[in-house]
């Protein structure tokens, strides 16, 4: 699989419990870039966002907190010229995806 094969997802939560919103953003950090301070960008092979959906669900209250995965789709169908910022944006590294 090749990095233009991974899967492209975007994550948002809210979290009302400030030491679980701290881990589940240390651990969202470890696998992509954070592009908002409860938005996340990852790319990874679809197993292992599926590994990361069940490590998520470990972490959080099921009914406190919620966890959004949105699939934006094949990493080459979605670079970053499809996001569009109104105000302070935040790059990712590089522009470079990360492999996970």
């Amino acid at each position: 699989m090749t990095r233009r094969d991974l899967t492209r997802v975007l994550i948002a939560y809210d979290i009302p419990d400030d030491r679980r919103r701290a881990q589940l953003a240390k651990c969202l950090q470890r696998h992509g870039d954070r592009v908002q301070f409860s938005v996340f960008i990852v790319d990874a092979s679809p197993s292992r966002i599926l590994r990361l959906r069940h490590e998520v669900a470990s972490m959080i209250v099921m009914s406190e907190d919620s966890v959004l995965f949105c699939d934006l789709g094949l990493t080459r169908d979605s670079d970053s010229s499809r996001f569009a910022f109104v105000g302070r944006s935040r790059t990712t590294a590089g522009g470079t995806s990360r492999i996970i």
